[in-house]
């Protein structure tokens, strides 16, 4: 039975744990953190997504389609909430059109079920938003990505092939003395047959420590929400996403109602000062300079120096924040929004200051690196766990 050591403990080393015993492989799973997926899939918005946004043929368009459906059916099927609710994606005004038909456009061309509305059909939907047209997705919904997490431990502690490790950091990885790999943890050395790398935040550091020099850089940007007030929840039925500015980085604030009720606006995008930085004053140096040293960032702030000081200042100021999703939502103010919790996104950059915006896994020999997945990561996790152990044959 060949032996699999996984490094990190989020919904894609679970996933991946999971299928590869689902095959008949032995894996340990290491989490440096006490309790499983503790960063990217615990401080998400817990959005099933649909595959609209992505360029037909990547990674992302193909794995999210089908991963809408695969992560859908293994909640349910394990008892895990889960509501297919859909969303609107609204243009607010007529400048917008043009992007919000080539998103129309890009929908059928990857399989999503969408269609355009008029702004009536779209008041029918979420009766305070404003728009002058909108697009229907119907398959997007929200999910309890911990509970996921949670089922998927359950799953692998009951295949009797699972070795669960948790407060377990990776500290050394070297070649095996008899092929294979060597995984040193401060408490033992393990060997393995092969290693496959989910470590999101960590990735490209796990990722130098087994030999690899990968092509793209993690750099962190924190996502910070707030969440509507008890008393104005009703101002958002499901999911208001706007359209997306193509010259920009990120896909900009939005409104999610979750499954306790809530609800959640946001992220923005802010560079963090730590790998695993939720707020202004976390802060490592080691992971600033890191940072830092690394052309790629220099230049990508170079190319969107507005946004990033928008940014900035929307992070520091509740009006901004509000103000861009009364854009959305007109009836929203600023003593209707309260800070909620954060999120770190796991980047990737190229040196050349280019984003990775397709999920990003190269090989080594007996090695497997997941060294880009950001959302949709965890609507696709079932299918990056199986295009993974493909990958390790």
């Amino acid at each position: 039975m060949r032996h699999v050591v996984i490094v990190g403990g989020g919904i894609l080393g679970l996933a991946v744990a999971h299928e590869l015993v689902g095959r008949g492989d032995r894996v340990t799973v290491l989490e440096k953190e006490s309790r499983w997926a503790a960063h990217q899939t615990g401080h998400n918005s817990n959005v099933v997504h649909a595959g609209l946004y992505y360029q037909p043929g990547s990674f992302k368009a193909r794995m999210s389609v089908a991963g809408n459906r695969s992560i859908v059916d293994f909640a349910r099927a394990n008892g895990v909430a889960v509501e297919v609710c859909g969303k609107l994606v609204v243009a607010t005004s007529e400048a917008e059109l043009p992007a919000l038909r080539v998103l129309a456009e890009r929908a059928e061309a990857n399989g999503v079920p969408a269609k355009l509305i008029e702004p009536a059909e779209a008041r029918e939907y979420e009766p305070e938003v404003a728009c002058v047209a909108a697009l229907r997705v119907d398959s997007t919904g929200i999910i309890d990505f911990p509970g996921v997490c949670a089922a998927l431990v359950r799953r692998l502690a009951e295949s009797g092939a699972a070795d669960l490790r948790l407060s377990t950091p990776a500290l050394g990885i070297r070649p095996g003395r008899a092929g294979g790999v060597e995984v040193a943890t401060g408490r033992a050395v393990l060997r393995a047959d092969a290693l496959v790398n989910c470590a999101g935040l960590h990735s490209d550091r796990v990722a130098r420590m087994a030999g690899l020099v990968p092509r793209a850089r993690i750099v962190p940007f924190r996502g910070e929400y707030y969440e509507l007030r008890e008393d104005r929840r009703h101002l958002v039925r499901g999911l208001i996403y706007p359209v997306p500015d193509a010259s920009l980085p990120f896909l900009g604030v939005h409104l999610t109602r979750m499954l306790d009720g809530s609800v959640h606006a946001g992220p923005n995008a802010v560079l963090a000062l730590r790998r695993e930085g939720y707020r202004w004053r976390d802060f490592s140096a080691r992971d600033l300079a890191d940072a830092a040293r690394f052309p790629g960032l220099w230049r990508l702030a170079r190319k969107y120096p507005r946004t990033a000081v928008d940014e900035v200042l929307r992070s520091l100021s509740r009006r901004r924040f509000a103000d861009s999703l009364a854009r959305l939502v007109p009836a929203v103010r600023r003593e209707d929004i309260v800070r909620a919790g954060a999120g770190v996104r796991a980047q990737a950059l190229l040196p050349d200051g280019s984003m990775v915006h397709d999920f990003l896994i190269e090989t080594a020999p007996h090695q497997v690196h997941v060294l880009n997945a950001p959302s949709p990561a965890a609507t696709c996790a079932l299918e990056i766990g199986r295009y993974v152990a493909d990958r390790l044959g």
